[in-house]
């Protein structure tokens, strides 16, 4: 299912990616979150730490960071 499938491979970049950030940050111990389907704005706040899943997550993120400031 496309649940399943990483933003990476549905894009057809995860040969060129060099590792995989999910796994790696898990593997780290990390609270890793993301969206339900893939390519869904995403953003996570974490005391002064902002992330976005990926790029249709900038103004989401962006908003988040004018919110906190």
């Amino acid at each position: 299912p496309l649940i399943a499938m990483g933003e990476e491979v549905l894009a057809g970049v995860a040969r060129k990616v060099p590792y995989n950030a999910e796994a790696e940050m898990k593997r780290r111990g990390a609270r890793y979150e993301k969206a339900l389907l893939p390519f869904l704005p995403h953003v996570v706040a974490h005391g002064r730490l902002v992330t976005g899943q990926n790029p249709f997550s900038a103004k989401a993120t962006a908003r988040t960071i004018v919110a906190m400031l």
